[in-house]
């Protein structure tokens, strides 16, 4: 029986993969911006190996490890990873061809190719026999720089979309979903499906969200803050300004028993502040280190990132979270990035880190968007892009918490479905039948994953009032680091019959990123159509929400309305 071979989204992991993008974008761009054809740091499109989709297990054997197709108890696959094929299909053996397809900004379309067809229709043959298994994950970093880029390249006149990159993950993560908030160190794990209008009669929409807990600044636990601030010749201006705005906005959401110390480089480091033990919101040390920026030489992203990740290796403390929080436009022309430095930090499977949050200042048009997303993978923490005082006062003052503090660590969801479904668009960063393919991501408090996907059958007789989906979710306790798991499934028929008002809004945030592209292909009206008619249906559900009135504004703005 043939079998469908699913295609992962995936950017290489290993450090010297990671490095290597990294230190051409700064050997190859270092005086300039980023890349101006629009892809940043990107996940390259790698097939998998043929075969049927994986039925990881997640209940571990006598020997402590998983059964085969799962991870082990550390997190780790249990198996060898897949051969990397080249764009064009996998070979049986799986042996690849090495080659390696075009990286993009994240385009959620991923094909799905098989192994066989019917002789007669020449058309890919439906496996009805296997079930389908699938390991999602929206984005290891949890990144929001993209739409905000985007906002502002449009709604500021800074120039057209061809330079901002459109990862569709981001714009997920980036607006809000009101999900029940889930138990502290538990999550809440709430799949749907669906049919939206336009669908084909076998295409269903599947969204997942994956909640954490509330907590308030006043009830977080006691961080350890290393900011490492820039002080660069390219800072000169509003992005120095906009650097002392998120510095002085930190200061006011930290609370007393915080400790903090300060970098700041350019072509030298200058250690600013060693382990200063905050006394209130507002402390004046931490306010007069803001005030006392100024922009300097050259840039060494380099020495700046050692001397930070220095001070923060002093002061680690478990108890604490432990963050460092590079802030900067994304420049570097002197030294050079040792991504070792960040991946050291980080921390393994089962112990704390320091995680990196990384803050782009600036105009989109002159942000280096590549280099800091790649540094944010490496040190698990988000990147995010500052461009105005009010973006500075939404992170770091009203998402203080869900920006910096961590609630449950490496979270992994499985998808099940019946056989011959498969995923046709994906807003994720990353999917494989094969868990070692898929990062893991820390979730913050008061955040949720979300993920929106339209999967067809062609089998849609199986598709009957007995067919159940599951979504199976793992995560590792914030303080223990023990194993926790929990599902739920779910009747497809009853599920489409109660259609929720927060995957219409899921809907409208996933066509609002694909629409981006297709007007970044062509600015034409009709570049937009499936974006505003998803839109007006979330607008009906949810009135007045603000994050679909963001939206409009821009698919108006690029419409001319």
């Amino acid at each position: 029986m043939p079998t469908t071979n699913l295609k992962t989204l995936s950017r290489p992991r290993t450090l010297a993969a990671l490095t290597l993008p990294l230190l051409a974008a700064l050997s190859g761009a270092c005086s300039s911006a980023a890349d101006q054809s629009g892809g940043g740091a990107t996940a390259a499109t790698n097939p998998g190996t043929d075969g049927a989709p994986g039925s990881g297990s997640w209940n571990p054997d006598e020997s402590g490890g998983d059964t085969e197709g799962g991870w082990d108890s550390q997190g780790a696959s249990t198996g060898s990873e897949p051969a990397t094929t080249s764009a064009s299909g996998g070979d049986p053996n799986g042996t690849g061809t090495g080659e390696e397809p075009p990286p993009d900004d994240g385009d959620s379309t991923s094909d799905a190719s098989t192994t066989g067809d019917d002789s007669t229709t020449g058309e890919p043959a439906c496996d009805d026999q296997t079930p389908v298994v699938l390991y999602l994950s929206p984005d290891d970093s949890n990144s929001t720089s993209s739409p905000v880029q985007v906002r502002e390249a449009v709604l500021s006149g800074w120039g057209s979309l061809s330079y901002v990159p459109i990862r569709t993950w981001e714009f997920l993560n980036y607006y809000s979903f009101g999900y029940d908030a889930a138990q502290p160190g538990m999550v809440t794990v709430l799949p749907e499906i669906a049919r939206l209008a336009g669908a084909s009669a076998d295409e269903y929409v599947v969204q997942i969200g994956v909640a954490s807990e509330k907590i308030a600044n006043a009830d977080r636990p006691l961080m350890n803050v290393t900011l490492v601030l820039d002080e660069s010749g390219s800072m000169q201006g509003p992005p120095m300004d906009l650097q002392i705005e998120v510095c002085r906005t930190i200061a006011g959401s930290l609370r007393a028993g915080d400790v903090i110390s300060a970098v700041g480089w350019d072509t030298t480091n200058a250690i600013k502040l060693t382990k200063h033990k905050v006394t209130k919101a507002n402390d004046p040390v931490v306010l007069d280190l803001c005030d006392g920026l100024a922009a300097g030489g050259g840039t060494d992203l380099n020495g700046g990132l050692k001397a930070g990740y220095e001070l923060a290796h002093a002061q680690f403390d478990a108890a604490r979270i432990n963050r460092v929080v590079l802030i900067s436009d994304g420049g570097a022309n002197a030294g050079v990035t040792d991504i070792d430095i960040i991946a050291g930090g980080a921390g393994s499977q089962n112990e704390d880190g320091i995680y990196l949050v990384g803050v782009g200042v600036g105009t989109p048009e002159t942000y280096n968007d590549e280099l800091m997303d790649t540094v944010t993978d490496v040190g698990r923490g988000a990147s995010l892009f500052i461009p105005s005082v009010n973006e500075a006062h939404k992170m770091f003052g009203e998402r203080f918490v869900q920006t910096m503090a961590v609630a449950v660590r490496d979270v992994r969801v499985r998808l099940d479905m019946p056989p011959g479904f498969s995923i046709v668009k994906f807003s994720g960063e990353e999917y494989s039948a094969d868990p070692a393919e898929v990062e893991p991501q820390h979730l913050a408090p008061n955040d949720a994953m979300v993920f929106h996907q339209t999967v067809a059958t062609c089998a849609p007789a199986l598709v009957d009032e007995a067919a159940e989906f599951k979504v199976a979710v793992r995560w590792k306790d914030p303080i223990t680091f023990e194993d926790r798991e929990t599902e739920v499934i779910k009747k497809i028929q009853e599920s489409v019959a109660a259609e929720s008002p927060l995957l219409k809004k899921g809907a409208a945030v996933f066509a609002y990123a694909e629409g981006l592209k297709a007007w970044r292909e062509q600015p034409e009206a009709a570049s937009l159509d499936a974006a505003l008619d998803a839109l007006v249906a979330a607008e009906a559900a949810l009135p007045g929400d603000p994050d679909l009135a963001e939206i409009r504004s821009v698919l108006e703005a690029l419409n001319g309305v």
